[in-house]
């Protein structure tokens, strides 16, 4: 690369900077920043003016800066597909954690997909095959339900714990983003008093 095209001093468009807003909004959701930092981090990205400025409000995040150099100018790195951070937990746990969420996704998913299947099979042979005694696919359901739970030790409690986490974690991301997007049109409004 050359030297011009490698420099920390390009200025940023509000377009760029809404950008990098949106981008540090999604790490506040995902609880990687507590309010404080983010309230500093996006304050410093609305004032920023150049490139070099704004690096740090990125740094100790995954996926760094949502803007790259590219031949003397700037470009916009997607932003999205964030996780929620880890919780602050011991190795073990979290490790517990994370195996009932990969079962209880998986329990999800297969629920859908074991019920389609039952549907379809349904109307298959009541409308197609003309079956008077298509219904007792419907109580089969229970027990195909049940083995994938078997299958994967997915008990009662499990499945208790993985909705209340999953609901959670909703509730917990939806007022994060909530949050974000108040502080995003705090900053947008602070920057440009005639709109409103």
């Amino acid at each position: 690369m050359t030297e011009e095209s490698d420099r920390e001093d390009l200025l940023l468009s509000d377009d760029e900077r809404m950008h990098a807003l949106n981008a540090i909004s999604e790490h506040y959701a995902a609880g990687r920043l507590d309010t404080t930092e983010f309230y500093d981090r996006s304050e410093a990205i609305a004032s920023a003016r150049t490139l070099d400025v704004m690096r740090g409000a990125f740094r100790g995040l995954p996926g760094g800066m949502p803007l790259e150099q590219v031949d003397g100018h700037l470009r916009k790195i997607p932003v999205g597909g964030t996780t929620p951070a880890a919780l602050t937990t011991s190795p073990s746990t979290e490790a517990e954690l994370s195996s009932l969420r990969r079962r209880g996704g998986l329990i999800d998913s297969l629920d859908g997909v074991i019920f389609g299947i039952t549907l379809v099979t349904f109307l298959v042979l009541q409308l197609v095959v003309d079956w008077d005694y298509a219904w007792v696919v419907w109580p089969s359901l229970i027990v195909t339900l049940s083995l994938p739970r078997m299958i994967l030790s997915f008990s009662d409690d499990d499945e208790e714990i993985y909705e209340e986490l999953k609901t959670s974690e909703a509730r917990s991301r939806k007022q994060r983003l909530q949050e974000a997007t108040e502080r995003i049109h705090e900053l947008e409004t602070k920057r440009d008093p005639d709109t409103i």
